[in-house]
């Protein structure tokens, strides 16, 4: 297994530690020599990509790579890998066994709170979701005419070590938002490393969400940890009173129950079921602030 993660961040160095213990090589990579040094210290040799421009060390990781996983998101000119400036992928890499596209929730646009699985039609909202939606075709599209399985991992909200609401109180930005109904789901980085490599390994396509088992209300995943550190939780604050990004705004515009009962059916249990076993896991062991 020679492992190519494209844009090794916060999710894809988790990937990469997961497939570390099996994987012959592991490539990353990065915009910036910071970030580089970063990588190799998690055990990943970094290679500069700045999206746009394929390097003779990036042709040659693609050239080796067996597993490729891709998590650059696309632009307005489409995904890195399928721009009219890029070289053609069957070319530059002809050893692929199989893909990982990291995709998101956010291509299932607002349900009004209702449960969604991946068989619902995507009606994405934002321009960053549609531009997903569009990604996602274009890699299932590769993998069937090039006969190789990939994998579409729409990912929930994201954290874990170093990302999350004992971070934020600790801080002072934790803030209790409540618009009434509002439900988000969440994963912790470690169970998408976990979700990768179980998928990678078996050789499965198709496309997965890989999100826990309980959408929340987000001020109550910031009363848990402020329970858990024995804090006061900040106060709550009504969402029409919160000044938020437009960015931050687009997300409480899509409310929905997210599934993850396909993942689950392919034999795959989420270390993290659910915030509370979660944050208890992170403060119990320490392990929260990262390193």
């Amino acid at each position: 297994m020679h492992v190519l993660i494209l844009g090794a961040g916060y999710s894809g160095t988790a990937i990469a530690k997961a497939m570390a213990p099996t994987a012959t090589s592991a490539i990353g990579t990065t915009r910036s020599e910071e970030k580089a040094a970063k990588l190799e210290r998690a055990g990943l040799r970094p290679v500069l990509f700045d999206g746009e421009t394929i390097s003779d060390d990036l042709a040659a990781a693609l050239g080796k790579a067996t597993h490729l996983i891709q998590s650059i998101a696309p632009g307005r000119d489409g995904d890195p890998m399928f721009r009219t400036t890029s070289p053609d992928l069957t070319q530059i890499a002809p050893n692929l066994e199989w893909i990982g596209y990291l995709s998101t929730v956010g291509v299932y646009g607002d349900h009004g709170g209702e449960w969604v699985t991946e068989d619902m039609l995507r009606k994405p909202v934002s321009a960053r979701s549609v531009e997903r939606v569009e990604a996602e075709d274009a890699w299932i599209a590769f993998g069937k005419k090039q006969d190789i399985p990939v994998a579409v991992l729409r990912l929930s909200g994201i954290y874990g070590p170093g990302r999350n609401a004992f971070c934020n109180l600790e801080n002072g930005t934790a803030r209790r938002l409540v618009k009434p109904g509002q439900v988000f789901n969440r994963i912790r980085v470690e169970d998408i490393g976990a979700a990768a490599l179980f998928l990678a390994n078996n050789g499965t396509s198709g496309v997965f969400n890989i999100t826990d088992n309980e959408p929340a209300p987000p001020q109550d995943v910031v009363a848990e940890a402020a329970r858990l550190m024995g804090v006061e939780p900040p106060p709550e604050t009504p969402f029409e009173q919160a000044e938020l990004s437009p960015m931050a705004r687009t997300f409480y515009g899509e409310n929905k129950r997210v599934s993850n009962a396909r993942m689950r059916a392919t034999g795959f249990e989420f270390a993290f079921p659910d915030y509370r076993v979660s944050l208890a896991q992170l403060w119990q062991s320490g392990a929260w602030r990262g390193q």
